[in-house]
């Protein structure tokens, strides 16, 4: 087999393999052509090239999102590590284990004015778990040796072995470290790995047998004192609100569903993103909460919020728990504990099934009627949200009321920042259908390229709803060789940031339309004909659902179904909605 003849390279590369990370996702380049060459040589891998480095990146973490694994991306030197940013911040806020391997110049080549240098070491180490500054190998040119000049260097050949000895050891350290980091806290590490040239030499034996670390195992369990201190406290409160934020699918076991289901002293509150699903449960927060007046937000409030998964995407919830916060705020989770609603009280760092395997053991179920008063205004906002949907007018809101009601069973759904979430939110999504959206930092830049990563790591079509903005702004994720024939993407082109409609704002005016909204005529034709997409559009109800009649059906190629909107409408009958639902 092949590999790169730099003892540095071998070690993260073999080192990799030990810890049984597959996926690696490379970007072309001189400095990075030694990770290259191991990489791409080895049967283990499986490797793929990305150019733009911000798509490469998002393109890994949306494979690690679905394998719950860490993906590996690897780049040259210089901005080009730059551009790994803002998936590395999604990673980290998301919990997605990305690992970063970033070729650097020698430290003697820093600072001193050559191409493709920047100041690399510890660059994230904002958004990162752990930074691995590795150290450059030391060697001794053959030249000199084949010169003659053995004998008189002979003290330092051995003095230079043994610091190479040193180093070796070092760098195992570190990158062990760094990787089982990853591995056992499911966020972004950074290794940045010096090399010097020549580059590209390559070996047919390894010359490093690297030192593999293991992880340290952690056995989590909720001490005795806490557990029975919850369930005192579960079994008094007669209003328990339960808020589920981003969540795997299944990662709940049902039997625990069922139990919280049955308990009238509890609401549980879910999100698309929650991929929780209960006839007794309450999807739609804003369709329940935004009419409530205030003696009804005082009947919700809890006396116990109980939170777990990733971070919330309604606003009107964060603003109703921070007005009317709960005497007590429990999260359970193995991540970090957010005070979302300045009112936290217990970080519970065990897994939800843990908790409420040893806290259901321990409590009864008690009269209250707090789910039972809510069901009643649930069925109330049903009925009339199916009332307004009946007799709206084709906007973004009568789109998203037919896209999600003919997704593919069984299907996985991306989606958009911004505006698309939040009209998702507002609909019944079939069960089998699987919610995902980068919700860590809730940025529009990486939304396809995530998508597309998903699509390759998961056996399960997928389907990705776009805004136009998003879908333009993350366009280079289509220059990809790997996205699957069943790959679906939708976009909805009402001609400009639909959000900033939504918001409060000085709408219809030119310095809107121009620095807000930022009004455009374009349109995903021509990317989708370039990028051997085959497209479809709609610009009413009647083509909309004439052209997802055959969308879904098995084609040779990935599909895109642009849908132009209204754009000076939907926040009008964004607001009539929420009005029509009181």
């Amino acid at each position: 087999m092949i590999y790169p003849k730099i003892p540095l390279a071998q070690t993260v590369i073999q080192l990799c393999k030990a810890k049984n990370i597959k996926h690696i996702v490379l970007s072309p380049g001189s400095r990075n052509a030694p990770l290259t060459i191991g990489f791409t040589h080895d049967p283990f891998f499986k490797c793929y090239s990305v150019v733009d480095e911000r798509c490469a990146a998002f393109f890994a973490l949306g494979i690690a999102q679905q394998i719950q694994a860490p993906v590996a991306v690897a780049c040259t030197s210089g901005s080009a590590v730059l551009n790994y940013y803002p998936a590395i911040s999604e990673a980290f806020y998301s919990n997605i284990p990305l690992v970063v391997l970033s070729a650097d110049r020698p430290e003697h080549m820093i600072g001193i004015g050559d191409g493709q240098t920047i100041n690399q070491p510890n660059v994230f180490k904002n958004h990162i778990l752990y930074s691995a500054n590795l150290k450059l190998d030391k060697t001794i040119k053959e030249d000199r040796v084949l010169a003659g000049v053995l004998k008189t260097i002979e003290h330092k050949l051995e003095d230079m072995l043994h610091l190479q000895k040193d180093v070796q050891q070092i760098n195992e350290t570190e990158i062990n470290t760094a990787l089982n980091i990853a591995l056992t806290e499911s966020g972004p590490v950074h290794i940045n790995i010096p090399f010097n040239e020549p580059l590209y030499d390559r070996v047919e034996t390894l010359t490093v047998s690297p030192k593999v670390i293991e992880p340290e195992e952690k056995t989590l369990e909720l001490d005795f004192e806490t557990i029975e201190f919850c369930a005192n406290d579960w079994d008094i409160a007669e209003r328990k609100l339960i808020l589920v934020g981003v969540n795997g699918p299944n990662d709940i076991e049902q039997k625990f569903l069922d139990v919280l289901a049955e308990d009238d002293s509890v609401v549980v509150f879910t999100e698309t993103t929650s991929n929780l699903h209960h006839e007794r449960f309450f999807p739609g927060i804003d369709k329940m909460i935004t009419p409530l007046t205030a003696d009804e937000f005082k009947a919700l409030q809890p006396d116990i919020l109980l939170t777990f998964g990733g971070l919330i995407v309604s606003k009107r919830i964060k603003a109703f728990l921070r007005q009317y916060k709960p005497k007590q705020h429990w999260h359970v989770g193995l991540q970090k504990a957010n005070n979302t609603f300045f009112s936290l009280s217990k970080a519970i760092k065990i897994t939800p099934n843990q908790f409420f395997r040893q806290l259901l053991n321990r409590t009864t179920v008690i009269d209250s009627g707090y789910n039972a008063y809510w069901d009643k205004i649930q069925l109330l906002r049903n009925v009339r949200h199916e009332a307004y949907v009946k007799d709206s007018v084709y906007s973004d809101f009568k789109v998203f009321d037919i896209l999600l009601k003919t997704l593919r069973k069984d299907s996985v759904l991306q989606l958009g920042n911004s505006s698309t979430i939040r009209y998702a939110q507002l609909f019944h999504l079939p069960n089998d259908v699987e919610v995902f959206c980068n919700r860590g930092t809730s940025g529009i830049d990486g939304s396809t390229s995530t998508a597309i990563g998903c699509a390759v790591a998961n056996s399960k079509p997928t389907t990705l709803i776009s805004g136009d903005l998003s879908f333009f702004y993350d366009s280079n994720a289509l220059w990809n060789n790997y996205i699957p024939s069943s790959f679906r993407i939708i976009v909805i082109n009402n001609e400009g940031g639909g959000i900033f409609r939504i918001l409060p704002g000085h709408k219809n005016t030119e310095n809107f339309d121009y620095y807000f909204e930022t009004k455009h005529l374009l349109t995903a034709k021509q990317l989708s004909e370039m990028y051997g997409f085959k497209y479809q559009s709609a610009s009413n109800e009647n083509e909309l659902i004439s052209e997802l009649s055959a969308f879904y059906e098995n084609s040779t190629s990935p599909k895109v179904l642009e849908i132009f909107t209204p754009s000076t409408i939907n926040d009008t009958v964004l607001i009539d909605y929420f009005k029509a639902l009181k």
